[in-house]
């Protein structure tokens, strides 16, 4: 399992460096509904072979279940939680720095905490108390380093989204355990319904926000890390959806994948778009790498 999460980190760390990419100068809800949709070609190409040849996608490991109306229902859920998550974090992430974006989100497990406290009556001990806190103040800091970019936290719009996608990808960390052990679906099976019902999501929103207004479909463009992102998301979630399989998997313990990325996006990205203040958030991004830690593995 530990293989797995270390896949699944690296693959989203990479995904989100080219997720900056795509969002510069194009607007964010056609990014991700083409993103969503180079995902979900990519997760169909195996359904496709394993209705072709049912025998070797069973052998292989990637045979996709027939599920109820009711199962359907749990995913269309999950589709309308991310697909909100979604939205905003593309919008914050198209008028803020790498470099401040993915260590808020990052902030994830502050999030999946209280809701182990509050749905799963868990008791955190002393160290995972500590961690909580390290989080609160390590994104103060973040918030202090921020003025001087001219990002003011609780004047800012943007923070407020990607606080809120935080929230809603922390809701849908929660959700997946369900999902997964609960109604026993595999990760091929639930990544492809789930993929397919996002999509008509977007296409909705799309066709009020978009698609009726000639001028943003031509100032759209379109760029290679736009399929890279789909992808590179639909493989790290095949990962972190296969080790929470796992029947002991705690999703407190499994959220620590996603928390992984942040060195990649915050380091590589801080060079590659030669964003502000680099080594000043060092010291924020460690103290929520150990607050996170210490809540996770204490």
């Amino acid at each position: 399992m530990d293989v797995l999460r270390s896949f699944s980190g690296y693959f989203l760390g990479v995904h989100n460096l080219c997720k900056k990419h795509a969002v510069q100068g194009n607007e964010a809800f056609p990014i991700l509904l083409r993103t969503v949709s180079s995902g979900f070609i990519f997760i169909a190409a195996f359904y496709l072979l394993s209705l072709l040849y049912p025998n070797y996608a069973i052998s292989n490991g990637y045979n996709f279940q027939s599920i109820s109306w009711k199962d359907h229902g749990f995913i269309f859920i999950k589709s309308i939680i991310m697909a909100g998550s979604w939205l905003l974090a593309y919008q914050a992430l198209k008028h803020l720095p790498i470099t401040i974006v993915t260590p808020i989100r990052s902030a994830g497990p502050f999030f999946t905490f209280i809701g182990a406290i509050v749905i799963y009556k868990e008791a955190p001990n002393a160290f995972q108390w500590f961690g909580f806190f390290l989080i609160i103040f390590s994104v103060i800091l973040y918030s202090r380093i921020g003025k001087k970019e001219g990002i003011i936290f609780k004047r800012n719009k943007w923070i407020f989204a990607i606080i809120g996608a935080t929230f809603l990808g922390a809701s849908s960390g929660l959700y997946d355990k369900f999902l997964i052990q609960n109604l026993s679906l595999n990760p091929q099976t639930l990544q492809f319904w789930f993929c397919l019902y996002t999509i008509v999501i977007l296409i909705i929103i799309l066709c009020i926000t978009w698609f009726p207004y000639p001028e943003k479909r031509s100032a759209f463009k379109f760029r290679w890390s736009i399929i890279a992102v789909g992808v590179l998301l639909q493989t790290a979630d095949y990962f972190y959806f296969k080790a929470l399989q796992d029947p002991d998997a705690l999703i407190m313990l499994l959220s620590a994948i996603k928390r992984s990325q942040i060195i990649i996006a915050v380091v590589a990205g801080g060079i590659i778009f030669k964003e502000q203040n680099k080594r000043k958030k060092l010291i924020p991004l460690f103290g929520i790498m150990l607050g996170v830690f210490l809540i996770l593995y204490s």
